[in-house]
């Protein structure tokens, strides 16, 4: 038995594990998008590195495009497998990857209106009809559930607190009447998250791949989320008379954003401005995370006995046209605009920061990871001017950085997550998704920690199982 890390390695996006067992059984774990990774994001996502007929069987840990983004495209190349989620992650991934589907078309279209001289037309990785071919493929495995995938495969899914619907996967495999049990953690989210329950422990794995985004990051001892955002909307809105423009991925990111705003309200401190969700998919996400209230934690299901909607308040408003979102730059007023994507790589945000951008009054404020060669990274990083669809523009407007506002967890969440293993049983470790020199730090800490045997995978290298790999 071997696995293949087809992406996710030493980047944080693109999510592909593929275990193939000695009987030519092949699990994929994710089939994620690669995002914000410049000029050769178009080149990662047209090639998978392994023949999508061959895939026996595909895990998915949840539904974050960078995971189940090429899910369509796999199917469109010859997929025929089941794909096992849990009911949330089915819910969440027909929305996004749908909307994917039609950002793609609408991109492909816009850049082939605007092509230059010598200039290859630009098509879609795939079409809404293969969404609806992905969606006939899903099953549903419910958390906790022993759920057997054929003789000798067995998966459960644990709750790992990252949006609703995400999963640590956990696999039984049995070869030659010899059991292996491997963990996949997805993506982990926060001890302490605003508005979900903490990742569940899970029983012990011999091999684990673990996600390590922020393993170099400590998110605690910042200031509160409801403060930064007050004193940034007042700063731009009331004192500058700007807006403030705030990509936040439409599944968790931004439902964290209204209900932190909303908490705002509940005190009676909500500046008076409107504001404005500019994404369909953010509409459509949040209705589904209010009828998933068995993932809120215990705060949230308090302030739900004195507010029955803990995601709206006065002065928002749900954007859902073209014409609507057009309307929002041409109108002069200061607001608050949350849109998607939260790295600002695509989505109606891009189109607000264009017109923003160049303003000193207004305020471009970042609420989470951005890879560093995306629209957000590079505005992360100061730079002074950025490519817009093509063209340059002078960043005059302040960038902000809230960085308490992750779904991921930071190393010490991470190592929590861990805490239920004994490490002398763990025979490899695997980090993925993460920036490598992120990936070093991490795995330095994890050695301390009493994990011995750390490999940080490189992108489509293969691992046989048994074969320790020193750090």
């Amino acid at each position: 038995m071997n696995i293949a890390f087809h992406g996710a390695a030493r980047t944080v996006t693109g999510s592909k594990h593929l275990i193939t067992l000695k009987n030519g059984t092949r699990i994929l774990l994710d089939c994620g998008l690669f995002q914000g990774m410049g000029h050769v994001t178009d080149k990662l996502n047209d090639y998978f590195g392994f023949d999508a007929k061959k895939v026996t069987y595909l895990v998915l840990s949840h539904a974050h495009i960078d995971h189940c983004g090429l899910l369509p495209k796999l199917i469109a190349e010859g997929f025929e497998g089941k794909i096992f989620c849990t009911p949330a992650t089915m819910d969440l991934a027909r929305i996004l990857m749908m909307d994917s589907a039609k950002i793609q078309m609408q991109d492909a279209e816009y850049a082939n209106r605007h092509l230059r001289n010598g200039e290859e037309m630009e098509e879609a990785l795939y079409t809404e009809e293969d969404v609806i071919k992905t969606l006939s493929l899903m099953k549903i495995v419910e958390y906790e559930e022993d759920f057997e995938i054929e003789q000798e495969i067995r998966l459960k899914f644990t709750d790992a607190g990252h949006i609703l619907g995400s999963a640590a996967v956990h696999l039984t495999i049995t070869e030659e009447g010899k059991p292996t049990r491997i963990t996949f953690s997805g993506d982990v989210g926060r001890y302490g998250d605003l508005l979900l329950k903490s990742p569940q422990q899970f029983d012990q794995a011999d091999y684990i791949l673990m996600e390590s985004t922020y393993g170099d990051s400590l998110h605690k001892d910042l200031d509160p989320i409801e403060d930064l955002l007050l004193e940034i909307i007042n700063n731009t809105c009331k004192v500058k008379k700007g807006k403030v423009i705030i990509p936040a991925f439409a599944v968790g990111r931004t439902q964290e954003l209204l209900y932190a705003l909303n908490g705002l309200e509940l005190k009676g401190k909500l500046p008076d401005v409107p504001y404005y969700v500019d994404s369909p998919l953010s509409s459509k996400a949040t209705e589904i995370l209010k009828n998933h209230p068995e993932v809120y934690n215990n705060g949230v299901k308090e302030t739900l006995k004195i507010d029955h909607d803990v995601f709206g308040f006065k002065g928002l408003r749900f954007i859902e046209s073209v014409e609507e979102s057009k309307a929002l730059n041409e109108d002069p007023r200061p607001s608050v605009i949350i849109s998607a994507s939260g790295m600002a790589e695509a989505g109606r945000v891009k189109h607000h920061i264009r017109n923003n951008i160049s303003n000193q009054k207004n305020t471009i404020l970042m609420v989470g990871y951005c890879e560093p060669n995306s629209l957000g990274g590079r505005l992360i990083a100061g730079q002074k001017v950025v490519e817009i669809f093509r063209d340059e523009y002078d960043v005059k407007a302040e960038v902000q950085l809230i960085k308490s506002m992750s779904a991921h967890g930071d190393y010490e969440d991470l190592l929590q997550f861990l805490s239920c293993q004994d490490p002398a049983k763990v025979k490899q470790l695997f980090l993925v998704h993460g920036e490598y020199e992120v990936q070093q730090h991490f795995a330095t800490r994890l050695k301390d920690n009493g994990f011995k045997h750390v490999a940080i995978p490189e992108y489509h290298q293969v691992f046989e199982f048994g074969v320790t790999i020193f750090f």
